[in-house]
Protein backbone atom coordinates (compact mmCIF):
# COMPACT_ATOMS: atom_id res chain seq x y z
CA UNK A 1 0.00 0.00 0.00
CA UNK A 2 1.33 3.37 -0.45
CA UNK A 3 2.66 5.58 2.51
CA UNK A 4 2.00 8.96 0.65
CA UNK A 5 -0.34 11.11 2.76
CA UNK A 6 -2.94 10.92 0.77
CA UNK A 7 -4.94 7.83 -0.61
CA UNK A 8 -4.13 7.47 -4.77
CA UNK A 9 -7.01 8.88 -7.04
CA UNK A 10 -7.68 6.45 -10.34
CA UNK A 11 -8.18 8.42 -13.09
CA UNK A 12 -10.04 6.27 -15.64
CA UNK A 13 -9.25 7.30 -19.12
CA UNK A 14 -11.42 6.26 -22.09
CA UNK A 15 -12.17 8.29 -24.75
CA UNK A 16 -10.39 11.33 -23.44
CA UNK A 17 -6.94 10.20 -24.55
CA UNK A 18 -5.66 13.91 -23.37
CA UNK A 19 -4.56 16.06 -20.49
CA UNK A 20 -5.84 19.73 -21.58
CA UNK A 21 -9.16 20.24 -20.72
CA UNK A 22 -9.74 16.95 -19.26
CA UNK A 23 -12.16 17.93 -15.99
CA UNK A 24 -11.41 14.53 -14.20
CA UNK A 25 -7.77 14.60 -14.47
CA UNK A 26 -7.70 18.28 -13.15
CA UNK A 27 -10.22 17.30 -10.31
CA UNK A 28 -7.85 14.51 -9.38
CA UNK A 29 -4.84 16.82 -9.71
CA UNK A 30 -6.52 19.65 -7.38
CA UNK A 31 -7.05 17.06 -4.40
CA UNK A 32 -3.22 16.98 -3.83
CA UNK A 33 -3.18 13.32 -3.76
CA UNK A 34 -1.04 10.83 -6.41
CA UNK A 35 -3.42 10.45 -9.16
CA UNK A 36 -2.78 7.13 -10.74
CA UNK A 37 -4.20 7.15 -14.48
CA UNK A 38 -5.30 4.07 -16.29
CA UNK A 39 -6.50 2.67 -19.30
CA UNK A 40 -8.93 -0.44 -19.29
CA UNK A 41 -9.26 -2.54 -22.59
CA UNK A 42 -12.94 -3.63 -22.25
CA UNK A 43 -14.27 -6.88 -23.24
CA UNK A 44 -15.20 -6.83 -26.79
CA UNK A 45 -19.45 -7.72 -25.68
CA UNK A 46 -19.32 -4.91 -23.58
CA UNK A 47 -19.12 -2.97 -26.89
CA UNK A 48 -17.10 -0.31 -25.37
CA UNK A 49 -13.68 -1.30 -26.94
CA UNK A 50 -12.37 0.24 -30.66
CA UNK A 51 -14.91 -0.14 -32.78
CA UNK A 52 -12.63 -1.62 -35.71
CA UNK A 53 -9.31 -2.44 -36.97
CA UNK A 54 -8.22 0.94 -38.48
CA UNK A 55 -9.53 2.46 -34.76
CA UNK A 56 -7.49 0.07 -33.06
CA UNK A 57 -4.25 0.75 -35.05
CA UNK A 58 -5.26 4.52 -33.91
CA UNK A 59 -5.71 3.61 -30.03
CA UNK A 60 -2.00 2.04 -30.27
CA UNK A 61 -0.53 5.07 -30.59
CA UNK A 62 -2.73 7.69 -29.35
CA UNK A 63 -2.19 4.86 -25.85
CA UNK A 64 1.92 5.74 -26.60
CA UNK A 65 1.51 9.41 -26.86
CA UNK A 66 -0.30 9.64 -23.83
CA UNK A 67 2.09 7.77 -21.86
CA UNK A 68 4.70 9.76 -23.43
CA UNK A 69 3.31 13.13 -21.71
CA UNK A 70 2.55 11.36 -18.50
CA UNK A 71 6.13 9.93 -18.16
CA UNK A 72 7.10 13.45 -18.48
CA UNK A 73 5.08 14.22 -15.60
CA UNK A 74 6.45 11.33 -13.56
CA UNK A 75 3.83 9.25 -14.18
CA UNK A 76 3.01 5.72 -15.40
CA UNK A 77 -0.30 5.15 -17.83
CA UNK A 78 -1.51 1.66 -16.24
CA UNK A 79 -2.83 -0.72 -18.83
CA UNK A 80 -5.56 -3.75 -17.71
CA UNK A 81 -7.53 -5.87 -19.93
CA UNK A 82 -11.19 -7.02 -18.20
CA UNK A 83 -14.11 -6.14 -16.79
CA UNK A 84 -14.10 -2.37 -15.34
CA UNK A 85 -15.44 -3.50 -11.94
CA UNK A 86 -12.66 -6.11 -11.50
CA UNK A 87 -9.89 -4.26 -12.52
CA UNK A 88 -10.40 -1.14 -10.59
CA UNK A 89 -11.60 -3.27 -7.09
CA UNK A 90 -8.19 -4.81 -7.13
CA UNK A 91 -5.83 -1.70 -8.27
CA UNK A 92 -8.57 -0.11 -5.50
CA UNK A 93 -6.72 -2.90 -2.74
CA UNK A 94 -3.41 -3.05 -3.65
CA UNK A 95 -2.62 0.78 -3.68
CA UNK A 96 -5.30 1.95 -1.42
CA UNK A 97 -6.77 4.24 -3.70
CA UNK A 98 -10.14 5.92 -2.28
CA UNK A 99 -11.59 7.59 -5.48
CA UNK A 100 -12.20 6.72 -8.44
CA UNK A 101 -12.92 10.09 -11.37
CA UNK A 102 -13.87 9.37 -14.85
CA UNK A 103 -15.52 11.67 -17.63
CA UNK A 104 -19.14 10.88 -18.78
CA UNK A 105 -19.90 8.60 -22.18
CA UNK A 106 -23.47 9.00 -23.60
CA UNK A 107 -23.38 6.36 -25.98
CA UNK A 108 -25.62 3.40 -24.67
CA UNK A 109 -22.63 0.89 -24.77
CA UNK A 110 -21.09 3.35 -22.07
CA UNK A 111 -23.84 4.39 -20.60
CA UNK A 112 -24.59 0.30 -19.87
CA UNK A 113 -21.76 -0.04 -18.12
CA UNK A 114 -21.38 3.57 -16.01
CA UNK A 115 -24.52 3.35 -14.19
CA UNK A 116 -24.14 0.11 -12.84
CA UNK A 117 -20.63 0.43 -12.34
CA UNK A 118 -21.06 3.51 -10.33
CA UNK A 119 -23.37 1.84 -7.64
CA UNK A 120 -21.26 -1.09 -7.13
CA UNK A 121 -18.22 0.96 -6.65
CA UNK A 122 -20.13 2.75 -4.38
CA UNK A 123 -21.68 -0.32 -2.45
CA UNK A 124 -17.31 -1.05 -1.66
CA UNK A 125 -17.49 2.54 -0.50
CA UNK A 126 -15.42 3.71 -2.94
CA UNK A 127 -15.98 6.89 -4.19
CA UNK A 128 -16.89 7.89 -7.91
CA UNK A 129 -17.62 11.24 -9.96
CA UNK A 130 -17.67 11.76 -12.96
CA UNK A 131 -17.55 14.95 -15.16
CA UNK A 132 -18.90 16.14 -17.94
CA UNK A 133 -16.24 17.57 -21.10
CA UNK A 134 -16.54 15.14 -24.05
CA UNK A 135 -19.38 17.00 -25.88
CA UNK A 136 -20.39 20.94 -25.86
CA UNK A 137 -23.60 19.55 -24.60
CA UNK A 138 -25.28 17.23 -22.15
CA UNK A 139 -27.66 15.16 -24.42
CA UNK A 140 -30.05 15.08 -21.35
CA UNK A 141 -30.03 18.96 -20.50
CA UNK A 142 -30.75 20.62 -24.12
CA UNK A 143 -34.49 19.98 -25.09
CA UNK A 144 -37.29 20.99 -26.28
CA UNK A 145 -39.74 23.95 -25.08
CA UNK A 146 -42.28 20.31 -24.42
CA UNK A 147 -39.31 18.87 -22.90
CA UNK A 148 -38.88 16.44 -25.50
CA UNK A 149 -35.66 15.55 -27.59
CA UNK A 150 -35.11 17.32 -30.83
CA UNK A 151 -35.36 15.32 -34.04
CA UNK A 152 -34.39 18.58 -36.41
CA UNK A 153 -30.80 19.99 -36.59
CA UNK A 154 -32.03 23.44 -37.24
CA UNK A 155 -34.04 24.46 -34.21
CA UNK A 156 -31.22 22.07 -32.02
CA UNK A 157 -28.16 24.28 -33.68
CA UNK A 158 -30.19 27.64 -32.63
CA UNK A 159 -31.04 26.47 -28.86
CA UNK A 160 -27.17 25.36 -29.02
CA UNK A 161 -25.79 28.45 -30.11
CA UNK A 162 -28.27 30.49 -28.13
CA UNK A 163 -28.38 29.50 -24.69
CA UNK A 164 -25.28 27.14 -24.46
CA UNK A 165 -22.13 28.78 -24.89
CA UNK A 166 -19.57 26.10 -23.67
CA UNK A 167 -17.39 26.52 -20.66
CA UNK A 168 -13.91 27.60 -21.86
CA UNK A 169 -11.48 24.90 -22.03
CA UNK A 170 -8.77 23.93 -18.92
CA UNK A 171 -5.14 23.50 -19.28
CA UNK A 172 -3.37 20.50 -18.42
CA UNK A 173 -2.46 20.22 -14.78
CA UNK A 174 0.97 22.14 -13.54
CA UNK A 175 1.21 19.89 -11.45
CA UNK A 176 0.62 16.16 -10.82
CA UNK A 177 1.78 14.09 -8.07
CA UNK A 178 2.56 10.52 -8.84
CA UNK A 179 2.17 7.50 -6.60
CA UNK A 180 5.07 5.38 -4.97
CA UNK A 181 3.31 2.30 -5.47
CA UNK A 182 2.37 1.65 -8.66
CA UNK A 183 0.17 -1.56 -9.53
CA UNK A 184 1.20 -3.48 -12.04
CA UNK A 185 0.72 -2.86 -15.91
CA UNK A 186 0.02 -5.30 -18.80
CA UNK A 187 2.20 -4.44 -21.59
CA UNK A 188 0.48 -2.63 -24.74
CA UNK A 189 2.71 -5.21 -27.12
CA UNK A 190 0.63 -7.66 -25.79
CA UNK A 191 -2.72 -6.13 -26.59
CA UNK A 192 -1.71 -6.52 -30.38
CA UNK A 193 -3.25 -3.82 -31.89
CA UNK A 194 -1.57 -3.16 -34.50
CA UNK A 195 -3.09 -5.03 -38.14
CA UNK A 196 -1.75 -8.19 -38.96
CA UNK A 197 -1.10 -6.61 -42.92
CA UNK A 198 0.88 -3.29 -42.23
CA UNK A 199 0.63 -2.66 -45.72
CA UNK A 200 -2.83 -1.62 -45.22
CA UNK A 201 -1.79 0.46 -42.45
CA UNK A 202 1.56 1.85 -43.35
CA UNK A 203 -0.27 4.79 -45.38
CA UNK A 204 -2.52 5.53 -42.18
CA UNK A 205 1.26 7.95 -41.24
CA UNK A 206 0.41 9.72 -44.19
CA UNK A 207 -1.92 11.99 -43.21
CA UNK A 208 -2.10 11.23 -39.29
CA UNK A 209 0.12 11.54 -36.17
CA UNK A 210 -2.29 10.34 -33.32
CA UNK A 211 -1.70 11.86 -29.71
CA UNK A 212 -2.62 15.32 -28.68
CA UNK A 213 -0.20 17.09 -30.24
CA UNK A 214 -1.11 16.07 -33.04
CA UNK A 215 -4.47 17.22 -32.68
CA UNK A 216 -3.34 20.69 -31.33
CA UNK A 217 -1.48 20.86 -34.91
CA UNK A 218 -4.28 20.29 -36.94
CA UNK A 219 -6.49 22.85 -34.94
CA UNK A 220 -3.78 25.38 -35.24
CA UNK A 221 -2.98 24.57 -39.32
CA UNK A 222 -6.79 24.99 -39.68
CA UNK A 223 -7.48 28.16 -38.10
CA UNK A 224 -4.75 29.89 -39.18
CA UNK A 225 -4.85 28.59 -42.63
CA UNK A 226 -7.88 27.38 -43.59
CA UNK A 227 -11.34 28.65 -41.68
CA UNK A 228 -11.77 32.04 -43.89
CA UNK A 229 -12.55 29.65 -47.16
CA UNK A 230 -14.13 26.38 -45.40
CA UNK A 231 -17.22 27.11 -46.55
CA UNK A 232 -16.76 27.02 -50.00
CA UNK A 233 -13.46 24.37 -50.14
CA UNK A 234 -15.26 21.46 -47.75
CA UNK A 235 -17.40 20.15 -50.53
CA UNK A 236 -14.32 19.45 -53.22
CA UNK A 237 -12.42 16.79 -52.02
CA UNK A 238 -9.20 17.77 -54.29
CA UNK A 239 -8.70 20.89 -52.07
CA UNK A 240 -7.79 20.76 -47.99
CA UNK A 241 -10.14 22.73 -47.09
CA UNK A 242 -10.81 20.52 -44.04
CA UNK A 243 -10.12 20.62 -40.29
CA UNK A 244 -8.62 16.73 -40.43
CA UNK A 245 -9.86 16.95 -36.28
CA UNK A 246 -12.35 14.27 -36.38
CA UNK A 247 -10.46 11.00 -35.66
CA UNK A 248 -8.74 13.15 -33.03
CA UNK A 249 -12.15 13.90 -31.34
CA UNK A 250 -13.20 10.28 -31.72
CA UNK A 251 -10.38 9.21 -29.58
CA UNK A 252 -10.70 12.58 -26.54
CA UNK A 253 -6.73 13.84 -28.15
CA UNK A 254 -9.27 17.40 -28.37
CA UNK A 255 -12.32 18.15 -26.97
CA UNK A 256 -14.93 19.90 -28.65
CA UNK A 257 -14.72 22.71 -26.27
CA UNK A 258 -11.00 23.48 -27.10
CA UNK A 259 -12.43 23.75 -31.06
CA UNK A 260 -15.25 26.03 -30.27
CA UNK A 261 -12.89 28.20 -28.20
CA UNK A 262 -10.45 28.28 -30.77
CA UNK A 263 -12.85 30.22 -33.34
CA UNK A 264 -14.01 32.21 -30.34
CA UNK A 265 -13.85 35.92 -31.69
CA UNK A 266 -13.50 34.63 -35.29
CA UNK A 267 -17.37 35.06 -35.83
CA UNK A 268 -16.99 37.93 -38.24
CA UNK A 269 -14.67 35.36 -40.54
CA UNK A 270 -16.41 33.65 -43.26
CA UNK A 271 -16.88 29.88 -42.34
CA UNK A 272 -16.54 30.01 -38.84
CA UNK A 273 -20.26 29.93 -38.63
CA UNK A 274 -20.43 27.00 -41.26
CA UNK A 275 -17.41 25.19 -39.49
CA UNK A 276 -19.34 25.59 -36.18
CA UNK A 277 -22.86 23.98 -37.49
CA UNK A 278 -20.23 20.99 -38.18
CA UNK A 279 -19.51 20.60 -34.73
CA UNK A 280 -23.07 21.17 -34.34
CA UNK A 281 -23.80 18.31 -36.39
CA UNK A 282 -21.59 15.73 -34.18
CA UNK A 283 -23.26 17.23 -30.90
CA UNK A 284 -26.66 16.56 -32.84
CA UNK A 285 -25.93 12.95 -33.28
CA UNK A 286 -25.13 12.30 -29.82
CA UNK A 287 -28.28 14.15 -29.03
CA UNK A 288 -30.02 11.80 -31.40
CA UNK A 289 -28.38 8.18 -29.83
CA UNK A 290 -28.50 9.26 -26.15
CA UNK A 291 -32.36 9.77 -27.10
CA UNK A 292 -32.65 6.59 -29.13
CA UNK A 293 -29.98 3.84 -28.33
CA UNK A 294 -31.28 1.63 -31.08
CA UNK A 295 -29.85 4.16 -33.85
CA UNK A 296 -26.82 2.11 -34.90
CA UNK A 297 -29.68 -0.92 -35.62
CA UNK A 298 -32.68 0.33 -35.96
CA UNK A 299 -34.58 2.95 -38.49
CA UNK A 300 -36.02 5.84 -36.82
CA UNK A 301 -38.41 6.02 -39.72
CA UNK A 302 -40.35 2.63 -38.67
CA UNK A 303 -41.59 2.31 -42.58
CA UNK A 304 -38.32 1.51 -43.63
CA UNK A 305 -38.53 -1.56 -41.74
CA UNK A 306 -40.27 -3.07 -44.80
CA UNK A 307 -38.06 -1.77 -47.38
CA UNK A 308 -36.64 -4.58 -49.79
CA UNK A 309 -32.96 -4.48 -49.65
CA UNK A 310 -31.01 -6.67 -51.93
CA UNK A 311 -28.21 -9.54 -50.44
CA UNK A 312 -25.71 -7.94 -53.71
CA UNK A 313 -22.64 -9.77 -52.37
CA UNK A 314 -20.81 -9.18 -55.44
CA UNK A 315 -21.51 -5.65 -56.05
CA UNK A 316 -21.54 -4.73 -52.09
CA UNK A 317 -17.81 -6.58 -52.58
CA UNK A 318 -16.81 -4.04 -55.20
CA UNK A 319 -18.19 -1.30 -53.46
CA UNK A 320 -15.77 -2.08 -50.35
CA UNK A 321 -12.54 -2.54 -52.55
CA UNK A 322 -13.37 0.79 -54.95
CA UNK A 323 -14.36 -1.35 -57.92
CA UNK A 324 -17.43 -0.45 -59.25
CA UNK A 325 -16.56 1.55 -62.22
CA UNK A 326 -17.88 4.92 -61.08
CA UNK A 327 -14.86 6.89 -60.18
CA UNK A 328 -15.94 9.01 -57.69
CA UNK A 329 -17.24 5.98 -55.41
CA UNK A 330 -13.76 4.01 -56.39
CA UNK A 331 -11.49 7.30 -55.25
CA UNK A 332 -13.31 7.28 -52.11
CA UNK A 333 -13.11 3.87 -50.60
CA UNK A 334 -9.81 3.45 -51.93
CA UNK A 335 -8.98 6.58 -49.59
CA UNK A 336 -10.60 4.84 -46.79
CA UNK A 337 -8.29 1.65 -47.43
CA UNK A 338 -5.27 3.93 -47.88
CA UNK A 339 -5.61 6.69 -45.10
CA UNK A 340 -8.80 5.71 -42.68
CA UNK A 341 -10.33 8.39 -43.79
CA UNK A 342 -12.99 10.23 -46.70
CA UNK A 343 -13.40 12.84 -47.66
CA UNK A 344 -17.42 14.17 -46.17
CA UNK A 345 -18.46 15.50 -49.47
CA UNK A 346 -17.58 11.64 -50.85
CA UNK A 347 -18.91 9.62 -47.60
CA UNK A 348 -22.25 10.98 -48.93
CA UNK A 349 -21.65 10.03 -52.23
CA UNK A 350 -20.79 6.62 -51.77
CA UNK A 351 -23.50 6.26 -48.97
CA UNK A 352 -26.26 6.79 -51.84
CA UNK A 353 -24.36 4.72 -54.25
CA UNK A 354 -24.61 1.64 -52.20
CA UNK A 355 -28.41 2.53 -50.31
CA UNK A 356 -29.81 3.41 -53.67
CA UNK A 357 -27.97 2.53 -56.54
CA UNK A 358 -27.06 -1.12 -55.27
CA UNK A 359 -30.21 -1.28 -52.39
CA UNK A 360 -27.60 -2.23 -50.03
CA UNK A 361 -29.11 -1.96 -46.57
CA UNK A 362 -27.52 1.06 -44.81
CA UNK A 363 -26.51 -1.38 -41.69
CA UNK A 364 -23.85 -3.20 -43.64
CA UNK A 365 -22.49 0.05 -44.96
CA UNK A 366 -22.21 1.66 -41.32
CA UNK A 367 -20.59 -1.91 -40.18
CA UNK A 368 -17.97 -1.06 -42.99
CA UNK A 369 -17.26 1.84 -42.09
CA UNK A 370 -17.12 1.00 -38.17
CA UNK A 371 -14.07 -1.12 -39.17
CA UNK A 372 -12.16 0.66 -41.51
CA UNK A 373 -12.27 4.33 -40.45
CA UNK A 374 -10.10 6.32 -37.95
CA UNK A 375 -13.01 8.51 -37.32
CA UNK A 376 -15.55 5.77 -36.59
CA UNK A 377 -18.05 7.19 -33.84
CA UNK A 378 -21.03 5.22 -32.55
CA UNK A 379 -23.16 8.75 -33.02
CA UNK A 380 -21.97 10.67 -36.09
CA UNK A 381 -21.56 6.98 -37.94
CA UNK A 382 -24.83 5.39 -37.57
CA UNK A 383 -26.64 9.04 -38.21
CA UNK A 384 -24.88 9.93 -40.81
CA UNK A 385 -25.82 6.94 -42.80
CA UNK A 386 -29.71 6.98 -41.33
CA UNK A 387 -29.32 10.50 -42.82
CA UNK A 388 -28.37 9.34 -46.34
CA UNK A 389 -30.90 6.30 -46.35
CA UNK A 390 -33.72 8.74 -45.52
CA UNK A 391 -34.49 6.57 -42.40
CA UNK A 392 -33.29 9.23 -39.41
CA UNK A 393 -33.39 12.31 -38.38
CA UNK A 394 -33.93 15.05 -40.39
CA UNK A 395 -33.36 12.92 -42.86
CA UNK A 396 -32.21 13.49 -46.57
CA UNK A 397 -35.06 12.26 -48.47
CA UNK A 398 -35.10 8.91 -49.98
CA UNK A 399 -35.82 9.99 -53.03
CA UNK A 400 -32.75 12.25 -53.57
CA UNK A 401 -30.31 10.10 -55.34
CA UNK A 402 -26.75 11.28 -56.11
CA UNK A 403 -25.65 10.87 -59.56
CA UNK A 404 -22.07 9.92 -58.83
CA UNK A 405 -21.33 11.18 -62.04
CA UNK A 406 -22.57 14.33 -62.04
CA UNK A 407 -21.29 14.59 -58.37
CA UNK A 408 -18.03 13.75 -59.59
CA UNK A 409 -18.12 16.90 -62.26
CA UNK A 410 -19.08 19.11 -59.45
CA UNK A 411 -16.97 18.71 -57.02
CA UNK A 412 -13.81 17.28 -59.29
CA UNK A 413 -14.26 18.56 -62.21
CA UNK A 414 -10.67 18.17 -63.23
CA UNK A 415 -10.42 14.64 -61.66
CA UNK A 416 -7.13 15.66 -59.42
CA UNK A 417 -9.33 13.92 -56.67
CA UNK A 418 -9.81 10.83 -58.63
CA UNK A 419 -7.02 10.31 -60.51
CA UNK A 420 -4.63 10.43 -57.11
CA UNK A 421 -6.68 7.25 -55.48
CA UNK A 422 -7.71 5.72 -58.60
CA UNK A 423 -4.13 5.39 -60.30
CA UNK A 424 -5.60 3.82 -63.58
CA UNK A 425 -7.15 6.74 -64.58
CA UNK A 426 -4.55 8.90 -64.27
CA UNK A 427 -3.93 9.90 -68.08
CA UNK A 428 -7.75 10.60 -68.73
CA UNK A 429 -8.63 13.69 -69.71
CA UNK A 430 -11.14 15.59 -67.54
CA UNK A 431 -13.85 15.29 -70.02
CA UNK A 432 -13.73 11.54 -69.38
CA UNK A 433 -12.58 10.93 -65.60
CA UNK A 434 -16.08 10.91 -64.76
CA UNK A 435 -17.28 8.98 -66.93
CA UNK A 436 -14.56 6.49 -68.45
CA UNK A 437 -17.66 4.23 -70.06
CA UNK A 438 -18.26 6.77 -72.61
CA UNK A 439 -14.83 7.53 -73.75
CA UNK A 440 -14.20 6.89 -77.21
CA UNK A 441 -11.69 3.56 -77.99
CA UNK A 442 -8.60 6.03 -78.95
CA UNK A 443 -9.06 8.00 -75.89
CA UNK A 444 -8.54 5.05 -73.60
CA UNK A 445 -6.41 3.57 -75.53
CA UNK A 446 -3.90 6.55 -75.64
CA UNK A 447 -4.68 6.52 -71.42
CA UNK A 448 -3.77 2.77 -71.34
CA UNK A 449 -6.91 2.14 -70.19
CA UNK A 450 -8.95 -0.84 -71.28
CA UNK A 451 -12.57 -0.96 -69.64
CA UNK A 452 -13.36 -4.77 -67.79
CA UNK A 453 -9.25 -4.82 -67.21
CA UNK A 454 -7.40 -2.13 -66.12
CA UNK A 455 -10.37 -0.61 -64.97
CA UNK A 456 -14.07 -2.19 -64.66
CA UNK A 457 -17.27 -1.49 -66.25
CA UNK A 458 -19.85 0.32 -64.80
CA UNK A 459 -21.81 -2.91 -62.18
CA UNK A 460 -25.06 -0.64 -62.19
CA UNK A 461 -26.65 1.43 -64.86
CA UNK A 462 -27.32 4.43 -62.42
CA UNK A 463 -30.77 5.41 -64.71
CA UNK A 464 -31.94 1.96 -64.04
CA UNK A 465 -30.94 1.10 -60.70
CA UNK A 466 -32.58 5.11 -59.62
CA UNK A 467 -36.07 4.02 -60.81
CA UNK A 468 -35.69 0.62 -58.94
CA UNK A 469 -34.88 2.67 -56.11
CA UNK A 470 -37.61 4.71 -56.12
CA UNK A 471 -39.82 1.95 -56.97
CA UNK A 472 -38.81 0.26 -54.16
CA UNK A 473 -39.73 3.45 -51.86
CA UNK A 474 -42.98 3.21 -53.02
CA UNK A 475 -43.58 -0.02 -52.16
CA UNK A 476 -42.93 1.63 -48.44
CA UNK A 477 -44.72 4.62 -49.07
CA UNK A 478 -47.72 3.14 -50.77
CA UNK A 479 -47.67 6.83 -52.66
CA UNK A 480 -45.38 8.64 -55.23
CA UNK A 481 -43.90 11.43 -53.73
CA UNK A 482 -44.68 14.74 -54.95
CA UNK A 483 -41.11 15.60 -55.14
CA UNK A 484 -40.06 12.98 -57.54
Amino acid sequence: MTTAAKAPVIVWFRKDLRLSDNRALAAAAETGAPVIPLYIREPDESGNGPLGAAQRWWLHHSIVALSSRLHQRGLRFILRSGNPLEVLSDIVETTGADRIYWNRRYDPCGIAVDQPLKKALADRAIGVESFAGQLLHEPMRLMTTTGRPYRVFTPFWRALEAGYEPASPIDAPAGLTASDAWPLSERLEDWSLLPQRPDWAATFSEVWTPGEDGANSHLSAFIEERIADYRQDRDFPDVDGTSLLSPHLAFGEISPAQIWDATRGLQAVEGVATFRKELAWREFSYHLLFHNPELPRQNLDRRFDAFPWLANDEQFSCWTWGLTGFPIVDAGMRQLWRHGYMHNRVRMIVASFLIKDLLVDWRRGEAWFRDTLLDADPANNAASWQWVAGSGADASPFFRIFNPILQGEKFDAEGAYVKRFVPELARLAPRYVHRPFAAPAAVLAEAGIELGVTYPKPIVDHAVARERALAAFREITNARPDSL
